[in-house]
């Protein structure tokens, strides 16, 4: 009897490679496990990370969700007074809230812009043949993985009042001095430059990693037709990279909705947990950790918590609308 390899030789019928890798010829298998070697196995392995995930993330969120319709304080977190929506319509006449609503909205305006630029122009100079190329991506790190405690203290010194470094150096240019921590705006400018020193090295590595997936031909191409380094940076480079500025604009406003270390420090003991004597840098993280853990009142501090993520929903439903109809128009 000949073999199927016999036969192929001779000119028969080739013999059928079998997908699992022994024999000639594979055994049927029904459609279904068919199915689950070849579609089905991606989720085999994801399937694990969404139960863990499902445990850490959806139970919090319920819990949460549920102590925020109660009345509970943080000794007997074991007693709670049903209370439905009062915490919530008592947090929407509350005028601490819409402040530190404002303070989280312009700290994190004035934080992310500048932010997210400077990275896009450190990423576009990293991506040119430079020396010590290497070392300057690693520098560019060095903030990020510094602790946001140490870099609050040591920014906190340079923004002092009377021996601050940048009043010694505004006095030295005849500007009278500032006080960063009690007026609001300086305070809020000094809190989104602690920001902007962690985050723009990091955010600029995103970029590079981004423009340097950009196929080499289409710069060649534009430099061809006559376009400037300008020019490619703006027809081709950003619109390359677009998907990746999308993505550091949700995680810049993420982090700036959870903005908590870097004013809690700045403020330098009783004034950093209510953002300042008058509030004028509070941010709803604060207003959080206030609540909760000051008022000791976890139900008005679980519908901060919800208010914020409710918020960042928001966020997310209009960034895809804008998607959309740009999507449309285009």
């Amino acid at each position: 009897m000949a073999t199927s390899t016999t036969k192929a030789l001779a000119g028969g019928e080739p013999p059928r490679p079998s997908p699992l890798g022994g024999g000639d010829t594979p055994r049927r298998r029904g459609p279904l496990l068919h199915r689950l070697d070849i579609k089905g196995a991606p989720y085999v392995f994801v399937a694990p990370f969404f139960v863990i995930f499902a445990a850490f993330s959806f139970y919090p969120l319920i819990y949460t969700s549920w102590i925020s319709l109660h009345d509970v304080e943080l000794a007997t977190l074991d007693v709670m007074d049903w209370v439905a929506f009062d915490n919530y319509v008592e947090l929407w006449g509350d005028s601490r809230f819409w402040n530190a609503l404002q303070n989280t909205i312009t700290i994190g305006v004035i934080s992310t812009v500048p932010q997210l630029m400077m990275a896009l122009g450190m990423a576009h100079l990293l991506n040119y043949r430079m020396r010590a190329s290497l070392f300057f991506r690693v520098a560019s790190l060095v903030p990020y993985a510094t602790s946001v405690a140490a870099a609050a203290l040591v920014f906190t010194m340079i923004f002092e009042r009377d021996f601050g470094m940048i009043n010694w150096a505004l006095g030295s240019v005849g500007i009278d001095p500032v006080d960063w921590e009690a007026d609001k705006w300086p305070a809020q400018i000094a809190i989104s430059t602690i920001v902007i020193w962690r985050w723009t090295g990091y955010n600029a590595l995103l970029y590079l990693a981004a423009m340097q997936a950009i196929p080499a031909d289409r710069y060649e191409a534009a430099s061809l037709d006559g376009a400037s380094r300008w020019q490619q940076f703006i027809h081709v480079t950003v619109p390359g990279i677009r998907s990746t500025i999308v993505f550091t604009i949700v995680l810049s406003t993420i982090g700036a909705t959870q903005l908590f270390g870097e004013p809690l420090i700045f403020g330098q003991g009783p004034n950093g947990v209510t953002g300042g004597a008058d509030n004028q840098y509070q941010t709803l993280g604060l207003l959080l950790y206030e609540e909760g853990w000051k008022n000791y009142q976890m139900g008005r501090s679980a519908t901060v918590a919800w208010a914020m993520f409710m918020l960042l929903v928001l966020v997310f439903v209009v960034q895809r609308v804008i998607k959309r109809l740009r999507s449309r128009t285009s």
